[in-house]
């Protein structure tokens, strides 16, 4: 008697009876991981609320000494990620293989360059002292005088803008390296009109990330802008 599971098209497991039901598996199983990604972030989320309620002020004048052209950089880089990977997700319906490794290869350059800047970043802080490590912290001038504001409220502070963006750069390396797979997939013309899921998929996951920056900006980078120092 014939296996009534054979695989009729291409890219079905066979523990699936047709394309949908494998897509609905896979974007459920995406989604349920990202359901347990916002409960990560909402945590440190809550932590940047209740600590900016109590130091509000402290938050502010650590805040001003980010620099928010930078991040105003990467905010509009992460966008436009967004969109080169929403258009890859649309090749690859479309079974366009070429802007389909296009789209995948500008996504990759926009992550990239997010990450390179985000690398600068830290370094001025290295440079400053301003990352808060015992022995290492330091909330002075480069003359030794001190800053305004309470060196220990804003030192919390800064335990949470590297504890958040290193997370959410952490994400970004892990979407690149997704994203590298996909190209190699997608260069082996792995993806159908009729089976390109994982592209689907992939981009779920980026664009959940680049939703978190979104959030992150504002409240590290503005929160202090207007402050002049």
């Amino acid at each position: 008697m014939a296996d009534s599971h054979v695989t009729t098209h291409y890219g079905l497991a066979h523990h699936f009876d047709n394309m949908e039901q494998q897509k609905e598996a896979g974007s459920l199983g995406m989604w349920t991981f990202l359901i347990t990604e916002i409960m990560f972030f909402g945590g440190m989320f809550l932590a940047y609320i209740l600590y900016r309620g109590k130091y509000g002020n402290d938050f502010a004048i650590a805040s001003s000494h980010l620099n928010w052209r930078l991040g105003g950089v990467n905010t509009i880089v992460l966008i436009v990620s967004s969109l080169t990977m929403a258009m890859a997700v649309y090749f690859s319906q479309k079974g366009n293989k070429k802007w389909l490794l296009i789209c995948l290869v500008l996504t990759m350059m926009f992550g990239a360059t997010f990450l390179v800047v985000k690398a600068f970043e830290y370094h001025e802080k290295y440079v400053t002292h301003h990352i808060p490590l015992r022995d290492f912290w330091s909330w002075t001038e480069p003359n030794g005088e001190a800053l305004p504001g309470d060196s220990g409220h804003v030192q919390m502070f800064y335990w949470l803008y590297f504890a958040m963006t290193g997370v959410h750069a952490l994400h970004m390396v892990v979407g690149l390296g997704i994203m590298a797979v996909i190209f190699w997939m997608a260069m082996r013309n792995r993806f159908t009109p009729e089976y390109h899921s994982p592209v689907e998929i992939s981009g779920l996951y980026w664009h959940f990330v680049d939703i978190v920056w979104i959030f992150l900006f504002p409240l590290l980078y503005l929160l202090g802008a207007h402050l002049t120092h």
